[in-house]
């Protein structure tokens, strides 16, 4: 940065993201990657994630990462949430369960219920 020029375009770009992030139909998966989630393996589902997000061409769909979520015996943990419905909380996800969410939950709306919170809290 070397302008007043330069920040402005700066400013710009950062407003332009936050605003694409108030997307109506965005959805944002979060992988728990705290040091019990990354030994459980949430590297590999992280990345089965944005493998095939890629793949299918999902523009709306933002992946990020936090600490931990609390639950550390059912890592690795993600959580879904799409505009206009309540966040799904995944747990022991694998790489090929991530494939299965992305194909079930993101593209056609079917939450994969064995994976979720719920399922492993109440079954």
């Amino acid at each position: 940065m070397k302008t007043l020029a330069d920040l402005e375009e700066i400013r710009k770009r950062t407003l332009d993201n936050l605003n694409t992030r108030k997307d109506e139909h965005a959805t944002r998966v979060v992988v728990g990657m705290a040091t019990c989630g990354i030994a459980a393996g949430a590297r590999k589902v992280m990345a089965a994630f944005i493998d095939e997000v890629a793949k299918r061409n999902l523009h709306h769909v933002t992946i990020a990462q936090t600490g931990c979520i609390g639950l550390c015996r059912l890592e690795p943990i993600v959580e879904v949430t799409k505009a206009g419905e309540e966040k799904v909380t995944y747990c022991k996800v694998t790489p090929e369960i991530a494939r299965e969410i992305v194909a079930s939950h993101l593209v056609n709306g079917v939450v994969p219920r064995q994976y979720t919170i719920g399922h492993y809290e109440n079954g």
